[in-house]
């Protein structure tokens, strides 16, 4: 499918959605939300992927939201902007919610919107020359939307600070607190992403989905009997499954799995 605001290709196993409107620092618009939202949707149930990257062209990861959708915005009723909003929530909860494992590629500047979509990802890695700032509190707005997989990401008490704030903050301190699980030279983005995903790939596929959900269902749970039984259930369903006796049997019979022919 052709995208205008998005660039998506697939290589072998590997999907890249790439942020294309470096004119204006990848700010998206509501096109951009669309488009974001069809791209990890069809990627999701496309069985030949089995990891995505979520990067950008430019000089800027995501500048956050588009100073003419921003202005277009203004004149909303309360009933527009909800449901302008809701589609922002229904493409990050896509982004969240794929069943493929998502790595953010960050080369630049990332901003309010732009952290959001970061946050949504299950890996990211930046550059040390990337920057970041929850900057709505200065436009007399608050990060709403962004604000459920933003918290996940750099916990409450770092949330406290930039959401009040609307600091910049380096690379450094986006993985102090959390937000991203690895700073690299420019040079070294290229291959430490590739390494990370060429892990994603080599693993069994129904695992990585069924990990991905059992990071995202036991978080916060307290450790009572429904969650012993459940975690019991999960971990004999999958030995049961095709892939777990493969895999299985490929380690004891000292060979590849099947998903690596």
């Amino acid at each position: 499918m052709n995208y205008e605001t998005l660039d998506v290709s697939i290589a072998g196993k590997v999907a890249t959605v790439t942020l294309n409107r470096p004119d204006v620092r990848n700010a998206f618009n509501e096109f951009t939300i669309a488009e974001l939202s069809l791209a990890f949707n069809e990627l999701g149930r496309n069985d030949e992927v089995r990891a995505i990257v979520l990067a950008a062209n430019g000089p800027a990861f995501c500048a956050g939201a588009d100073l003419n959708w921003m202005k277009k915005m203004a004149g909303y009723s309360h009933a527009e902007n909800a449901e302008d909003a809701g589609k922002l929530a229904d493409m990050l909860r896509t982004i969240y919610l794929c069943p493929k494992p998502v790595v953010a590629k960050i080369q630049g500047d990332c901003y309010a919107g732009g952290m959001g979509l970061v946050a949504a990802c299950d890996i990211a890695v930046a550059t040390s020359a990337a920057c970041f700032c929850l900057s709505e509190v200065k436009l007399g707005l608050i990060p709403a939307t962004i604000s459920p997989y933003v918290i996940k990401a750099m916990g409450e008490n770092a949330a406290r600070r930039y959401f009040l704030t609307a600091e910049k903050f380096t690379a450094q301190e986006a993985h102090r607190i959390g937000f991203v699980h690895d700073v690299v030279g420019a040079d070294a983005l290229d291959a430490h992403v590739e390494a990370i995903v060429k892990a994603l790939v080599t693993s069994s596929p129904n695992a990585v989905r069924e990990a991905k959900v059992l990071v995202r269902d036991v978080t916060g749970k307290t450790v009572d009997s429904a969650l012993l039984v459940d975690t019991a259930e999960r971990i004999a369903h999958i030995r049961a499954s095709s892939e777990g006796r493969e895999g299985v049997a490929s380690f004891l019979e000292k060979r590849k799995p099947s998903w690596l022919n």
